[in-house]
């Protein structure tokens, strides 16, 4: 535990911002599982809608540093990918 005033200020922030980004990241792992779930099922049209929910969700987490950018724009890649394949 945190013995100085500063180190004890910090613990503070660091416990709001991690309830916080808890949050978020539970968010964009279900919408990456609703995607995959899609893709799997070979259900175009749901993995579209699912994609197009989850792209901008994971890019805004990337901007609040929840995840990092690279790995934001490597899993919407992915995804992409899979779904271009999955059309044809």
């Amino acid at each position: 535990m945190a013995n100085h005033k500063s180190a004890l200020k910090k613990a503070r922030g660091d416990e709001k911002r991690r309830i916080r980004n808890k949050g978020v990241r539970t968010r964009y792992r279900n919408l990456l599982k609703a995607v995959r779930e899609a893709v799997d099922a070979k259900d175009v049209d749901q993995a579209e809608a699912a994609l197009k929910a989850a792209a901008p969700y994971l890019q805004r987490a990337a901007s609040k540093n929840v995840i990092h950018q690279n790995k934001a724009a490597r899993t919407i890649s992915r995804l992409t990918q899979q779904l271009a394949a999955l059309k044809g």
